[in-house]
């Protein structure tokens, strides 16, 4: 598939570098080419190509929005989605680990308001970077789950498919407004990890009887 993103820092770029080895075709969607981001990504990986924000959703099958929640309102509304998927892997992060939006909507709903013409997924969240560089737990016999959110079970399929891609096994939790409850696991999960000094190499998985 063609993958395009928009926000290439640590979690954009740890996602996008695993699925161009695995065979996707990544566009850096980006309206300063000679950005910091965008040359630090490309130094690492050169087989991503670089584009405006537009003419990378124009291009591709599925977008990436890994950009800091704070600026999301902003790109969005200046944007045509044109019915695509939209992934929101951005978290809104208040003051002392809180949920920013004080927990009466999620981000990704937020997401959904501003880029109306969008299939918003939540996807990607709930741990940190370090885990979507590596997912790989080999003293183990079962993957890390990635848990998803959306309204549009046809996205949510596709989203699955890249999740496998990525060492994932999917775990569909409901619609969008689930997704309020994946961004409190990441608020736990950073907690524990960036406040507390638990290591950072931990994820959830998804067991059944």
């Amino acid at each position: 598939m063609k993958l395009a993103f928009i926000g290439i820092g640590n979690v954009g770029f740890a996602l996008a570098n695993n699925l161009e080895k695995k065979g996707h075709e990544i566009l850096l969607g980006n309206n300063n080419t000679n950005s910091e981001t965008v040359l630090k990504a490309i130094s690492k990986n050169n087989n991503f190509k670089v584009v405006t924000i537009q003419k990378a959703i124009d291009s591709s099958d599925v977008v990436f929005l890994a950009t800091p929640f704070a600026v999301n309102e902003k790109i969005l509304k200046a944007l045509r989605f044109n019915d695509k998927i939209l992934i929101d892997c951005t978290n809104p992060v208040g003051a002392g680990i809180s949920h920013g939006l004080q927990s009466k909507i999620s981000g990704a709903e937020k997401v959904q308001e501003w880029a109306p013409d969008a299939r918003v997924v939540k996807a990607y969240t709930i741990y940190g970077f370090e885990n979507l560089i590596d997912s790989n737990f080999p003293n183990y016999h079962l993957k890390p789950v990635m848990m998803i959110a959306g309204n549009d079970a046809k996205s949510k399929n596709t989203v699955g498919k890249l999740n496998s891609d990525l060492g994932f096994e999917t775990l569909d939790v409901g619609g969008l407004d689930l997704a309020l409850h994946l961004e409190h696991m990441t608020l736990l999960w950073v907690k524990m990890a960036r406040r507390d000094g638990h290591h950072p190499n931990f994820t959830w998985a998804y067991i059944e009887k």
